[in-house]
């Protein structure tokens, strides 16, 4: 589809009150190569999304969620043990996971695991 076209259909969509004023303004951004909207909660959640260096068993990336998500850590775990049943899915993920998604950086002075004493 050319640039046009896809101008065209977005301002028609706008014309027929489906998309707001700032939607429309969003969209015409992005088609013409503007920066995309970095500020939704989503995409912050999983930009910040890095496995922990606390909280873990393996490699940290229950921690990591958990952080991220707000529900505890064990739950996580549940989660993926109870997903590992169903044919290694929950263990295929989770070490995709712990390959792709970063680590917290390194605190000088601080053990990974131990409190940090002071």
């Amino acid at each position: 589809m050319s640039l046009s076209e896809e101008l065209g259909r977005l301002g028609a969509l706008h014309e027929r009150g489906v998309l707001s004023d700032e939607e429309f303004a969003r969209a015409k951004a992005r088609v013409l190569g503007g920066n995309p909207d970095v500020t939704s909660p989503a995409l912050l959640a999983i930009n910040a999304l890095r496995r922990s260096r606390d909280d873990r068993w393996l490699g940290g990336v229950c921690g990591g969620i958990a952080r991220v998500t707000g529900v505890e850590s064990w739950i996580w775990r549940l989660l993926f043990a109870l997903l590992a049943l169903c044919a290694g899915t929950g263990l295929l993920v989770y070490l995709l996971m712990w390959v792709l998604i970063p680590a917290d950086p390194l605190i000088p002075g601080h053990a990974p695991g131990h409190p940090q004493a002071g």
